[in-house]
């Protein structure tokens, strides 16, 4: 089968086309035919090694979240499955490759009305989305300022405030088209990158999603109210400062607070069922699935390209050759 994986760490002409053997399922998991892929921030952090750290090496699969038909299931897991058109999560590496083994656990299955790139654009993001609200304990009535809301984690956080009874969304993106596609999924104001914007650049939140985190991120305590909550849900921006909460410390009568939400710290069960739902409510309307471009699996560099240029508005997804997105 055919695949994508990391040559060397850094740009993406790093990134590589390369034919693997086909994965057999082990024991708990199962194995997808993939339709459609989704390309998240995360893979690009992994692609410039900037988690080398963890473990990750050159020749490593990117990719966390496919949809597609279950091919065959290891040893304990429901037969049931196979055949079945399903979204799947790989978890940090596996999703770029015409096969991908995840876990059985993960699955769930597609609504019929809904196509394999929907899926992946809600899948996934909705689950940040959605636990990074609740990490954050907001409140209907609460105002929220989503930082860095044009992609498919800041799309999904709009979209979820909006829906839960914010008082106010706001949102920073990088420009007037952008911002009124977003006021179109659920905005109510329109930043700019540095938290600023025409009569707005005095406004504070109770709440604050950080998509970016990079070096601006302390600025954005500026911008919390008393009692206010700021949890960062990726690093797309790079990590911020290494003092970066002398900021909030400098309001400490103000008593802030800051946390860093990962979907690692979900809950398997927990996990499949907000997807379940999400995916469930983007089939009735309810939820927006925001696509930027379709690509094949074999332009995975150019949709990293796009990334990595801020093009995107929405998500990006990978299909592979012959493959028909349904």
């Amino acid at each position: 089968m055919q695949a994508v994986a990391i040559r060397t760490f850094g740009d993406p002409t790093g990134l590589e086309v390369v034919d693997l053997p086909d994965p057999n399922p082990e024991r708990g998991q199962a194995l997808i035919v993939t339709e459609a892929i989704g390309v998240g921030g995360v893979d690009s952090v992994i692609r410039r090694g900037t988690l080398a750290e963890y473990g990750f090496r050159e020749g490593h699969i990117l990719g966390g979240e496919v949809a597609g038909t279950v091919a065959a299931v290891g040893a304990e897991v429901d037969t049931s499955w196979v055949g079945r058109r399903v979204w799947g999560f790989a978890g940090l590496g596996g999703g770029y490759a015409e096969q991908a083994v995840v876990p059985a656990e993960s699955l769930v299955p597609l609504p019929a009305n809904m196509s394999a790139v929907d899926a992946v654009t809600v899948g996934s993001s909705s689950v940040v989305a959605h636990f990074g609200l609740r990490h954050a304990r907001f409140a209907p009535g609460e105002s929220v300022l989503v930082r860095g809301a044009a992609g498919g984690i800041g799309i999904m956080a709009v979209q979820l405030a909006a829906r839960g009874g914010a008082g106010a969304v706001a949102v920073t993106t990088s420009s007037p088209e952008r911002g009124s596609r977003l006021r179109a999924l659920g905005a109510t104001r329109v930043l700019d990158r540095s938290g600023g914007g025409a009569g707005e650049a005095s406004d504070d939140y109770d709440v604050i999603i950080d998509v970016v985190s990079g070096v601006d991120l302390p600025s954005f305590f500026d911008r919390l109210r008393p009692n206010g909550r700021m949890v960062a849900v990726g690093v797309v921006g790079g990590n911020p400062p290494a003092d970066f909460g002398t900021r909030m410390f400098a309001a400490f009568q103000r008593s802030l607070s800051f946390a860093t939400f990962s979907a690692n710290t979900v809950t398997d069960s927990d996990r499949r069922a907000v997807t379940a739902e999400s995916l469930a409510a983007a089939s009735r309307g309810e939820l927006e699935s925001v696509v930027h471009a379709v690509l094949p699996l074999e332009q995975a560099a150019l949709a990293h390209r796009k990334m990595d240029a801020g093009e995107v508005f929405g998500r990006l997804v990978l299909t592979p050759s012959g493959q028909a997105s349904k």
